[in-house]
């Protein structure tokens, strides 16, 4: 995968994530939050043999998008941010 497909899926991944889980990181936040999440949910996906992140399509962006709200969830709890409710 090229970089403009990383920063397009992060995009997505990202933007699905904030909106599931609150987000509040602004556009390159999320992108950035999407691209590590990417990273997760592929790590994470192959290592349990789900699938891995291979491109910009809807397998891709659902292990992405898991792996970018674990990151987020993480993130909360190191930091002791909560989300408003």
């Amino acid at each position: 995968m090229g970089l403009i497909s990383w920063i397009v899926l992060g995009l997505i991944a990202g933007a699905i994530a904030s909106f599931l889980v609150g987000g509040g990181y602004g556009l390159i936040g999320t992108i950035v939050l999407g691209i590590i999440g990417a990273v997760v949910g592929g790590f994470l996906g192959s290592a349990l043999g789900i699938g891995d992140v291979s491109g910009i399509n809807v397998g891709s962006i659902v292990i992405a998008t898991i792996g970018a709200i674990v990151v987020i969830l993480v993130a909360r709890a190191l930091s002791g941010r909560r989300a408003a409710i």
